[in-house]
């Protein structure tokens, strides 16, 4: 699953994950008037990142016996293996490919903590495969389970999550593609006072709900396949911030299964402008939704709110010190946003 990657002053992010400052606008009249499904469901998600990370070290039985070139060259867990020769790396797949090229030795820039460096290495061949060997294990990719807030059924187009996923540091993780799968929540990890809670799901992998192109400061973005069942969705329009009134408000999301319920929270206060994102600042009042879960938790994220029968936004971050209080997004930049 996702999990955070930093505190921000006194927040956590519902799933992952942190705020990079961009701005971005849109017209009333777009949001206002467009209609989109309903979602509130959750969702597997799988993220092709272009940073290839080492996750272990793992010896290797050459014919000279067993050796451990990375071990040797004093790379460790959490370094990213950036270029190999100055080619650069983004993918487990090519770092193999590099290695196993007609040279005795390679040089590896490997990035530790932000601060790039360089380190000499040989590696040594398995003796069960014959392939070069560095004795590596690293991952490309990244996987978790978030909430989507709607879809687009005219343009395929889905949003989800209305905040980013981003590395140790804040920066905003880059990706190449990934792909949405069918998710089934099993357990609830009740969020408590210091303490955020979790969403604990199960996610498909035969089952796809389409591709993703796009993270950013407003969230994941794609597309789903041209055999999404929309029929379990609710169609609805969506509202201006401008028109967004304090007051009773409810979100959709789900707390055990895929089927999303609706529960009630109130709007406490809205900020267009704000340039983290935190268009508004939400309450939860449904006494179901605090029993089950204490709150907001990790995996709620991308939540829609809605007021007044109108999709005004989606739910984005919980106070760490109340977790029946967060923030959401404004559907507007959402919508801006891909």
């Amino acid at each position: 699953m996702f999990r955070l990657n930093r505190v921000v002053k006194s927040l956590f992010a519902a799933i992952c994950l942190l705020l990079i400052a961009f701005t971005f606008t849109t017209t009333t009249s777009y949001a206002a008037t467009q209609e989109l499904y309903l979602g509130g469901f959750p969702a597997g998600f799988i993220l092709n990142t272009k940073t290839v990370e080492v996750v272990g070290i793992c010896d290797i039985l050459s014919d000279e016996g067993i050796a451990n070139p990375a071990r040797q060259c004093g790379i460790g867990t959490g370094d990213i293996i950036a270029e190999v020769n100055g080619i650069e790396v983004t993918s487990a797949s090519q770092l193999n490919e590099l290695i196993n090229e007609d040279f005795k030795q390679f040089e590896l820039t490997i990035i530790r903590q932000g601060q790039r460096q360089k380190v000499d290495i040989t590696p040594v061949k398995d003796k069960s495969t014959g392939k070069n060997k560095l004795g590596l294990l690293v991952k490309d990719s990244l996987n978790g389970i978030g909430t989507v807030t709607y879809v687009d059924r005219t343009s395929g187009k889905f949003g989800s999550l209305g905040h980013p996923v981003a590395d140790s540091l804040g920066n905003l993780t880059k990706i190449h593609g990934g792909s949405l799968y069918s998710c089934s929540i099993y357990n609830v990890k009740k969020g408590l006072r210091g303490n955020p809670g979790e969403l604990k799901g199960i996610f498909d992998n035969s089952n796809s709900y389409g591709t993703i192109e796009v993270n950013c400061n407003c969230g994941i973005f794609g597309r789903v396949n041209n055999s999404f069942d929309y029929s379990f969705l609710k169609k609805v329009k969506c509202g201006s911030v401008d028109d967004v009134k304090i007051g009773k408000a409810s979100i959709y999301t789900t707390l055990d299964g895929n089927q999303p319920q609706e529960y009630e929270i109130s709007i406490i206060k809205t900020d267009k402008t704000n340039k983290d994102n935190r268009n508004y600042v939400i309450k939860i009042d449904d006494s179901r939704l605090i029993e089950q879960s204490g709150g907001i938790v990790q995996g709620m994220s991308g939540s829609p709110i809605i007021q007044d029968g109108k999709l005004i936004g989606a739910v984005t971050h919980v106070f760490i010190n109340d977790p029946t209080r967060g923030y959401g997004i404004s559907v507007e930049n959402m919508l801006a946003s891909f």
